[in-house]
């Protein structure tokens, strides 16, 4: 391999956002090699078939990532450690989850929503980030919906203690399962902010590397499959009824639109320099008020290392 080629993964980066996040980078940078970390494989190999095609890029590789398994995250980090692929350059947190059914719970035993959305990024984050090269980049896809006052139609964020959070199946079941999913889902990328903080507060302050990290809103994107879990008429409705809103609202999106601009964000010289930030498209703009809680941000990560298992010897961005 050159040594100007470079390795891109994307989470969920066989279809939606990730989909069009992958395609444009596949458009436009020649020396990338894409990584397309899905958990379902044969989804994920079609998915690379399909942008290789559409593309005439031929770097892209899809490799299995389950992030609702622990054991599956460590074993994509360690085969990926292992892999004669380039160097690690971005990160795109985009693999993303939403249940308005029922409970779910991980084969962790987490509630599902904050182990795919959070949890398992966390900790693949920390797994490789000393496998990325300077100046790499990573990026949570967040949410416009973790601030109350966006007015999204979402149940707004409840941040307590991130241990509630992983053990809150059974507070689900017991509820309006609906609301409270939603809720979970808005609280997940609230989630998604508070470790955007605290990893480029860590990457600074604990080792000698120039890496980026933000966190960015696609904005609503009715084509994406996150209502999946949805009744049949309000897949309905978020599909087609919400799908005309593109037509006339700012922040209703296509997919391939917020695609492009994720992309913006992995590799477009503008924001080489910027770390800690939190976009909404391609423009910066302040976060929620709760987002800049420290005290929950802390939280965060200490209940997250201690539900990973995560020790000082396997990341770069813990402490003895």
């Amino acid at each position: 391999m050159q040594l100007s080629m470079k390795t891109i993964v994307i989470t969920g980066g066989n279809t939606g956002l990730g989909y069009e996040c992958a395609k444009t980078l596949a458009q436009t940078e020649k020396n990338a090699h894409i990584v397309l970390a899905c958990r379902n494989t044969k989804k994920g190999e079609e998915a690379a078939f399909a942008m290789k095609k559409e593309t005439g890029h031929t770097n892209i590789t899809a490799m299995e990532l389950d992030l609702s398994s622990l054991e599956s995250v460590r074993t994509f980090a360690k085969k990926f450690s292992t892999s004669p692929l380039p160097p690690l350059y971005a990160l795109v947190c985009n693999a993303g989850v939403q249940f308005v059914d029922k409970a779910h719970v991980s084969k962790d035993g987490f509630e599902e929503t904050f182990a795919v959305n959070h949890l398992g990024h966390f900790l693949l984050i920390n797994l490789l980030v000393d496998k990325m090269v300077d100046h790499g980049r990573i990026v949570f896809v967040s949410s416009g919906t973790h601030d109350p006052l966006k007015k999204s139609g979402m149940p707004e964020p409840v941040y307590e203690d991130a241990m509630l959070l992983a053990y809150s199946s059974k507070e689900v079941a017991a509820k309006d399962v609906s609301f409270t999913g939603r809720r979970l889902y808005t609280t997940s990328k609230l989630c998604n902010i508070y470790c955007t903080y605290e990893l480029a507060d860590r990457i600074n302050l604990l080792t000698n590397k120039q890496i980026t990290v933000n966190a960015f809103d696609p904005g609503l994107m009715p084509e994406t499959g996150l209502a999946r879990s949805w009744s049949p008429f309000l897949r309905f409705v978020s599909r087609y009824i919400l799908g005309m809103l593109i037509l006339v609202h700012p922040q209703v999106n296509t997919t391939a639109k917020s695609g492009r601009r994720l992309a913006a964000l992995v590799t477009s010289p503008q924001f080489e320099d910027s770390t800690g930030k939190y976009y909404e498209g391609v423009k910066e703009i302040p976060s929620s008020v709760m987002s800049y809680n420290l005290v929950n941000r802390k939280n965060l990560w200490n209940v997250s290392v201690e539900l990973t298992k995560l020790k000082a010897s396997e990341s770069i961005l813990l402490t003895d």
